[in-house]
This record gives C-alpha cells, sequence and structure tokens, in this order.
C-alpha cells in the first residue's frame, strides 16, 4: 500500500516537472538594459565655431515575451527608452506628459500553415507591430543603434523550402478610427506640453530615413532569397505610398503618390578568405511629393580573412543625386537615391552625417571606405573605419556656381569586448575632417562651421535571458 503511494508521489512529481520543462520550452521572457554615454561635437551635423559640445546618457530598457504553441509563435517587446534626467525625479503632471518614452516596439503573431509533416520549411503568416530586416539591411533593416530602433505595422506572408526564401509583405497605415476619408496625416505629433501656464502646441517630427518628415501610408513587397553553398543572394521590389496633398495649401487629398524600388543583392565567399558583397537599386515612381523619380544605388565591399585575427578590405557606395545648379522646372525628375528604412549608422560613418534622422542635401553621395578588424580574442573586437566621402552630383554656391564636391574624411575607431555572454561593453571615438562644402547651403547649412566635429561614446549592453537556469 504504501509502495503503490510512493510510485503515484514520485510519478506525480516527475509529471510534473516533464509539464515544467514544457511550459519553458514553450516560453520565452528576456530583456534588455542599454545605457549609452555620448559626447558630442558635432555628430550629425556640424557646429558652429565656439558651441559648447554637448553630453548625455540615454537609455533603452526592454522586456520580451515569447510563447511557442502548436502551430503559431507569439512575441511581444514592451521598451522604454530616455535620456537620463528628462524625467523629474518626482511626479509631476505638468510638464513631462511629452517625455514619456515608454511603448510597444514589437507585438505579433505568427500562424503556421504547414503542419508537422509537410515537407515544406515553413509556409506561414506574420501579423501584427514588427521589425521588417533583410540581408545586409542597406534598404530595410531594425535600425537597432538607434535607442528607439525601428519597427512597422505589418503583414508578412513567408515562403521558406531547400534554401529558398519568398516573403511577400504589406501594410497599410491610418490615425484614427474613421467612418469616412482614409487621407493619412503622414507625420504625428509630439504631446503638447505646459511650462509655467504656457502651452507648446504640439510640433511635428520626422519619421522616416534621411528626414523624409513623412511617414508611408501603406507599402507592399516581395523578397526573393537563395542560400547557396558559398554564399546567398536576394531580389526585392518594395513600394511604399505616400498620401497626396496640395502643394500650395499643404491641404491632404484623396489618393497617394507611389515610390518603387527594386534591385539584387549578392554576398558570397571567394577562395574561403574573400567576401564579396555587391548589391544594386533603382527608385522610380513618384517621391512623397508627387515628383517623379529616377534614383539609383550601388555598391561592393571586399572583407579579405589575413590569418586568424584580421579582416580587412575596401568598399564603395553610389546614391545618386540630383544637380544642384539646375533650375527646378515642372517637368524636372528626382534623382536622388533614399536608402529606405535601412540601418545608414552601419555603412556611412559612424557620427551619421548622411541619411540619419538628421536631414542631407539632395546632391547624392559617393563614400569610399577601408575597414580593418582585429580580434585578439574571442571577446574583443577593435576596428577602424575610414571614410572618403563626396557629393554624388553637382553642389550650388547659390550664386550660379558650384562648389568643390568633396565632403569630407572620418576616422571611426570601436572597440568590442564581451565581459559575459550576458554582458557586452562597446566604446567608440569618431573625427572628421570636413569641408566648406560639407558646411554648404545645400549640404549641412551652417555659417561659420567647426570643420573638425568628434564624437566619443561608451555603451553598456546587458541582455539576460530570465528563462535560463
Amino acid at each position: 500500500m504504501k509502495k503503490n503511494l510512493s510510485q503515484k508521489v514520485f510519478w506525480g512529481i516527475a509529471l510534473l516537472v516533464m509539464n515544467f520543462n514544457s511550459a519553458k520550452a514553450q516560453f520565452t521572457l528576456t530583456g534588455q538594459l542599454r545605457t549609452r554615454s555620448e559626447l558630442r561635437a558635432g555628430q550629425g551635423t556640424l557646429q558652429q565655431k565656439g558651441d559648447v559640445p554637448a553630453f548625455f546618457t540615454s537609455q533603452r530598457t526592454r522586456l520580451n515575451f515569447g510563447y511557442t504553441g502548436y502551430r503559431f509563435k507569439i512575441f511581444t517587446a514592451i521598451q522604454d527608452v530616455r535620456v537620463w534626467g528628462q524625467d523629474a525625479s518626482t511626479i509631476n503632471t505638468t510638464t513631462t506628459a511629452g517625455l514619456n518614452g515608454l511603448m510597444l516596439h514589437e507585438a505579433w503573431v505568427e500562424i503556421n500553415f504547414n503542419d508537422t509533416v509537410s515537407k515544406i520549411e515553413n509556409f506561414s503568416l506574420k501579423i501584427g507591430r514588427q521589425e521588417i530586416a533583410y540581408d545586409d539591411q542597406r534598404i530595410l533593416g531594425n535600425l537597432d543603434w538607434l535607442q528607439q530602433a525601428r519597427r512597422h505595422d505589418a503583414a508578412i506572408l513567408k515562403f521558406s523550402n531547400k534554401g529558398w526564401i519568398a516573403d511577400l509583405g504589406a501594410a497599410y497605415n491610418q490615425n484614427t478610427m474613421l467612418n469616412t476619408n482614409n487621407n493619412y496625416q503622414g507625420v504625428p505629433p509630439l504631446v503638447a506640453t505646459v511650462t509655467s501656464g504656457t502651452v507648446t502646441p504640439a510640433a511635428p517630427y520626422t519619421a522616416g530615413t534621411n528626414g523624409i518628415g513623412t511617414m508611408y501610408k501603406s507599402f507592399q513587397y516581395l523578397y526573393l532569397g537563395r542560400k547557396f553553398y558559398f554564399g546567398n543572394a536576394s531580389l526585392l521590389c518594395f513600394k511604399d505610398d505616400f498620401n497626396k496633398y496640395n502643394v500650395v495649401s499643404t491641404a491632404l487629398a484623396r489618393g497617394v503618390w507611389s515610390r518603387v524600388t527594386t534591385g539584387a543583392y549578392i554576398n558570397a565567399v571567394i577562395l574561403k578568405k574573400l567576401t564579396v558583397t555587391a548589391s544594386g537599386y533603382h527608385q522610380s515612381g513618384q517621391d512623397k511629393t508627387g515628383t517623379t523619380l529616377n534614383a539609383n544605388f550601388a555598391s561592393a565591399v571586399l572583407s579579405y580573412q589575413l590569418g586568424r585575427k584580421i579582416t580587412l578590405g575596401p568598399g564603395f557606395d553610389y546614391l545618386s543625386g540630383t544637380d544642384g545648379t539646375k533650375k527646378v522646372t515642372a517637368d524636372s525628375k528626382n534623382q536622388t537615391f533614399d536608402p529606405l528604412y535601412g540601418t545608414p549608422h552601419k555603412f556611412y560613418g559612424y557620427m551619421d552625417y548622411f541619411y540619419a534622422a538628421n536631414g542631407f542635401g539632395k546632391q547624392g553621395l559617393i563614400n569610399y571606405m577601408f575597414k580593418i578588424k582585429y580580434k585578439p580574442k574571442d571577446n574583443l573586437t577593435i576596428a577602424l573605419d575610414v571614410h572618403a566621402f563626396a557629393a554624388a552630383n553637382k553642389i550650388s554656391n547659390g550664386s550660379g556656381g558650384t562648389v568643390d564636391s568633396y565632403l569630407g574624411t572620418e576616422g571611426d575607431l570601436l572597440i568590442n569586448y564581451s565581459l559575459t555572454k550576458i554582458v557586452n561593453i562597446e566604446a567608440g571615438y569618431s573625427i572628421m575632417q570636413a569641408t566648406n562644402a560639407m558646411a554648404s547651403v545645400n549640404e549641412k547649412n551652417v555659417k561659420n562651421a567647426q570643420l573638425m566635429p568628434q564624437w566619443a561614446y561608451v555603451m553598456i549592453n546587458i541582455k539576460p535571458n530570465f528563462m535560463a537556469k
């Protein structure tokens, strides 16, 4: 009798343990706390002579919940982003309403249409708020360097099998639930603030790459990828739509202007030590103001493995631009390539002078670069990048002539150290020798500019897995 009772207790405990382990396998709970202290003396744009450098610390805090069930996955990421000290240390209901950085970064479900006995590896629908990133993230990326990063409210039909990948994605944005009128306010407002009884109205903020200032009304895209033994290749066709408006009164109108970006990407390993990454894209249709587009992008990067510890190689980027000396007419075409919703911080210098949140001139960009990476230990990486930047088209001097198209030379030093698998420390220092062309009206538009901007930062990144043993 006692033996039977003991057996029942034993098997009961064993069943509870197995169920607990099964639940752990289905449920994930991870987090991130990332602080970045920055000393800015011209990062992003040139300072005027005599300006005092800025110093601040920003912080991203994330809590990620995931659950895998039968033929579905759910994931949610709650995120708070703020600068140290931007909130009062006590409750304040009058001046900090517009400073709240708490938001829902991701919230999606992926439904699997193929069952466990299907020969297809994956056929699913991923729907909700999500990051969208492909290839090297030049065109579509999560912009993770930015503390708030980038996400989209979208639906993606996903297929993968035997090395092939095919994604069909779409998004449709609206500000409110309306009974009529689908005109979209593509520039979301900030919350109004109150100081000493004075109300400061809500102000618009830029909502796209390169200070585009307008969020898309909708997008549709097709991505086709193939993995090979030597690397991978892909094709992309991406169309984003912007709500039309009256160019005189700026009042919104019915319909959209559509921009189409098509191109290809390849990453290949040659002779085991040499990696070639190349891509090319063309933009057509109309931009967010309704101007006809005819713009191009091309890039090629070589990376050579020199022994076990050193990787180095040159690279080249070309982003077409519009001739700044030509008078704009009704028939003028926009030849300025916009890298859409990519991660420009990875490619065009860490100081973010080009195609980041702050504006950049319409004359396009030529980027010559050389990169070297040294890895003395598995947990330590030292990297040095050198960039030479020039405009891809003529820059007007404002009086019928042109200025030299060379914009500047930038050096970026980065040190990355993993203290543990969870704790990572990164430090960087960047300096640029800018030219008067960079400060000109058609580029950064800074008078009496300091032409030797500098930037330094230290970042601590902690990513715990709360379900790990």
